[in-house]
């Protein structure tokens, strides 16, 4: 394991942006169990159009793209406070 230092776009907790070392842009740092949620999520997806439960599959996916705008509306939004281009 190695310590860097950090900056630290927004409070230090769930999905918090940070710049690491050596990088132009700031990224989200998403804590492991929001990842196995996410991931969750998508293999929900899968398996609701696999099924053919194009409704099922709509609503979850429905969410899952409202989760993943919220982090990236705090993520435009941190970087917009500080001055910061977005990399997109």
């Amino acid at each position: 394991m190695e310590r860097v230092e950090a900056e630290l776009f927004t409070d230090g907790g769930n999905d918090a942006v940070v710049r690491l070392p050596g990088r132009r842009f700031p990224g989200v740092l998403v804590q492991g169990d929001t990842l196995r949620i996410l991931s969750a999520d998508v293999a929900e997806l899968v398996e609701l159009c696999a099924a053919g439960d194009l409704e099922e599959a709509r609503q979850a996916a429905s969410l899952l793209q409202e989760e993943l705008g919220a982090k990236l509306q705090r993520y435009t939004d941190a970087l917009d406070a500080h001055g910061e281009r977005h990399p997109f």
